[in-house]
Protein backbone atom coordinates (compact mmCIF):
# COMPACT_ATOMS: atom_id res chain seq x y z
CA UNK A 1 0.00 0.00 0.00
CA UNK A 2 1.40 3.38 -1.01
CA UNK A 3 1.55 6.00 1.74
CA UNK A 4 -0.80 8.94 1.36
CA UNK A 5 2.05 11.36 2.15
CA UNK A 6 5.75 10.84 2.75
CA UNK A 7 6.48 12.57 6.07
CA UNK A 8 10.03 12.97 7.35
CA UNK A 9 12.30 15.12 9.53
CA UNK A 10 9.62 16.48 11.88
CA UNK A 11 11.13 18.83 14.46
CA UNK A 12 10.40 22.05 16.29
CA UNK A 13 12.37 25.28 16.16
CA UNK A 14 11.17 28.22 18.23
CA UNK A 15 7.52 28.84 17.39
CA UNK A 16 7.59 26.62 14.29
CA UNK A 17 7.01 22.98 13.44
CA UNK A 18 9.19 22.00 10.49
CA UNK A 19 8.81 18.81 8.51
CA UNK A 20 9.35 17.39 5.05
CA UNK A 21 6.15 16.42 3.23
CA UNK A 22 6.47 14.59 -0.08
CA UNK A 23 10.04 15.87 -0.49
CA UNK A 24 9.31 19.55 0.27
CA UNK A 25 10.32 21.17 3.57
CA UNK A 26 7.36 22.96 5.14
CA UNK A 27 7.29 25.34 8.11
CA UNK A 28 4.14 25.98 10.18
CA UNK A 29 3.57 28.36 13.12
CA UNK A 30 2.62 26.11 16.02
CA UNK A 31 0.01 28.51 17.42
CA UNK A 32 -1.77 28.57 14.05
CA UNK A 33 -2.10 24.79 13.79
CA UNK A 34 -2.68 23.54 17.34
CA UNK A 35 -3.36 25.18 20.71
CA UNK A 36 -2.49 21.85 22.37
CA UNK A 37 0.92 21.72 20.68
CA UNK A 38 1.53 25.38 21.50
CA UNK A 39 0.98 24.68 25.22
CA UNK A 40 2.94 21.39 25.20
CA UNK A 41 6.45 21.06 26.57
CA UNK A 42 9.34 20.31 24.22
CA UNK A 43 9.42 16.75 25.61
CA UNK A 44 5.69 16.30 24.87
CA UNK A 45 6.13 17.68 21.35
CA UNK A 46 9.03 15.34 20.64
CA UNK A 47 6.94 12.21 21.30
CA UNK A 48 4.90 11.69 18.13
CA UNK A 49 3.80 8.95 15.76
CA UNK A 50 3.47 9.39 12.02
CA UNK A 51 0.63 7.23 10.77
CA UNK A 52 1.81 4.35 8.56
CA UNK A 53 -0.55 5.60 5.84
CA UNK A 54 1.08 9.04 5.92
CA UNK A 55 -2.29 10.63 6.62
CA UNK A 56 -1.40 12.36 9.88
CA UNK A 57 0.64 12.79 13.03
CA UNK A 58 -0.37 11.83 16.59
CA UNK A 59 1.11 13.14 19.85
CA UNK A 60 0.09 10.55 22.48
CA UNK A 61 1.25 12.52 25.53
CA UNK A 62 -1.16 15.37 24.75
CA UNK A 63 -3.74 13.35 22.74
CA UNK A 64 -3.43 15.57 19.67
CA UNK A 65 -3.85 14.60 16.02
CA UNK A 66 -3.09 16.66 12.95
CA UNK A 67 -3.88 15.62 9.39
CA UNK A 68 -1.32 16.39 6.72
CA UNK A 69 -4.05 17.43 4.29
CA UNK A 70 -5.28 19.88 6.93
CA UNK A 71 -1.79 21.36 7.27
CA UNK A 72 -1.51 21.70 3.51
CA UNK A 73 -4.99 23.21 3.17
CA UNK A 74 -6.30 20.32 1.08
CA UNK A 75 -10.07 20.09 1.33
CA UNK A 76 -11.97 16.91 0.62
CA UNK A 77 -15.50 16.93 -0.69
CA UNK A 78 -17.81 14.01 -0.85
CA UNK A 79 -18.86 12.81 -4.23
CA UNK A 80 -22.64 12.78 -4.47
CA UNK A 81 -23.96 9.25 -4.51
CA UNK A 82 -25.30 8.26 -7.87
CA UNK A 83 -28.57 6.46 -8.04
CA UNK A 84 -28.47 3.26 -9.98
CA UNK A 85 -31.43 2.35 -12.12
Amino acid sequence: MKAYHDIKNLHFSGEYMILTIDGDEKKFRIKEISPALEKASQDERNVFEISPSGYGIHWPLIDEDISIDGLLGILHTREPKRKTA
